[in-house]
């Protein structure tokens, strides 16, 4: 299957997975186990004070890891350098104990709603949309430079998400989620992030005997394992 192929294949499956409901993940088990680590408000400081309890302690064959959200606003920020320095170190603890990993970048946002709880000077110069450029550029080198499986959610996202003020907005809103939020996804976002992670895991052959997804908000999602979030979506498409 080629990445066209593969890509076309995502969209023909979605609507079949909006009209997943919640159902006990037990019903659905083979011995796929699918960890939610991911905790809302962490950024990669935080990711490294928890890796060896939520992570590494699993011994997962596959990480799916997302963080950067929070390094790049002003309430957990860190320089772009020190973003660097420690995903070097989160994605190498990952490795040493021959875990793979999935590398995802950061998702897109409505910076009209971001910037009500973030001034917009503190993004200066780049400005919002040229520093979160910078992040996921940086993502993007150092999947290549460690050889890691990179899935560009930002870009399944930005051309299907609809990110704005429209209901059909995959990224939450008044119109469909009654908060400026601008930032998380909805539940079709969270069933999109679960169906592209699985489609990849698959496409790319991965192993997911134990799968640990880390990270942050986007992660943990609205109700962790059971409830919507992309891990829970995984558990139930891999088992």
């Amino acid at each position: 299957m080629n990445r066209r192929n593969f890509f076309e294949s995502t969209f023909a499956l979605f609507p079949l997975l909006l009209s997943f409901d919640t159902i006990a993940l037990s019903e659905f088990s083979t011995g796929v186990q699918v960890i939610n680590s991911g905790v809302g408000g962490n950024n990669t400081v935080d990711l490294l004070a928890r890796i060896e309890k939520d992570c590494l302690l699993h011994q997962p064959d596959l990480t799916v890891l997302m963080v950067g959200t929070n390094d790049m606003n002003s309430k957990k920020f860190i320089s772009l350098g020190q973003y660097e320095k420690n995903m070097r170190s989160i994605i190498e603890a990952i490795l040493k104990i021959k875990s793979q990993i999935v590398l995802m970048n950061l998702l897109p946002v409505y910076e009209p709603y971001l910037f009500t709880r973030h001034n917009s000077e503190f993004y200066q110069p780049e400005g919002h949309s040229g520093r979160l450029t910078q992040m996921n550029n940086f993502i993007k080198g150092i999947s290549d430079e460690y050889k890691l499986s990179f899935l560009d959610i930002h870009h399944l996202f930005e051309r299907i998400g609809n990110i704005g003020l429209d209901k059909l907005s995959l990224i939450k809103n008044e119109a469909n989620s009654n908060t400026t939020d601008g930032l998380h996804p909805t539940a079709d976002g969270y069933r999109l992030l679960g169906l592209s992670v699985y489609q990849h895991i698959i496409y790319s052959g991965l192993p997911h005997s134990k799968i640990v997804c880390f990270g942050d908000s986007i992660t943990f999602g609205d109700g962790g394992i059971d409830g919507q979030s992309y891990p829970g979506y995984l558990n139930k498409l891999l088992n």
